[in-house]
């Protein structure tokens, strides 16, 4: 390995006095790399690939069909039909709860009808 690094080091090096690299479109600007500290090293590369091909886990997936509908309930004027979306919002949590991929200190936590109703300013 030592050997093909010496290659790379070696043609980088020649590249840079050639002055390849001058004229780069990000020159003088941060990179912009992927904090993936948090990933275990042998899940990195798979992880990339799901991220380039535009695939999120299914416990994403979720999660942000639940903050959309969170974000509608402020939207439906009938207080019933903010009801029946509430009951939706919470099913779909239990089923992100119910997947188990995480600790259970980080499960959502349902909403409940007083909740919503103290959010929306109306009183019963």
């Amino acid at each position: 390995m030592y050997a093909y690094q010496k290659i790379v080091e070696q043609k980088l090096q020649e590249a840079v006095k050639k002055g390849e690299f001058d004229n780069l479109p990000s020159k003088g600007k941060p990179l912009a790399l992927d904090d993936d500290t948090r990933i275990p090293e042998d899940l990195r590369l798979a992880y990339k690939i799901l991220k380039n091909g535009d695939c999120l886990p299914p416990e994403l997936v979720l999660r942000k069909e639940i903050r959309k509908m969170e974000d509608m309930l402020d939207k439906i004027p009938n207080e019933k039909e903010k009801y029946r979306q509430l009951k939706r919002i919470n099913h779909k949590i239990m089923k992100l709860n119910m997947m188990g991929h995480q600790s259970p200190l980080l499960e959502e936590n349902q909403v409940y009808y007083a909740r919503l109703v103290e959010k929306s300013g109306k009183k019963r």
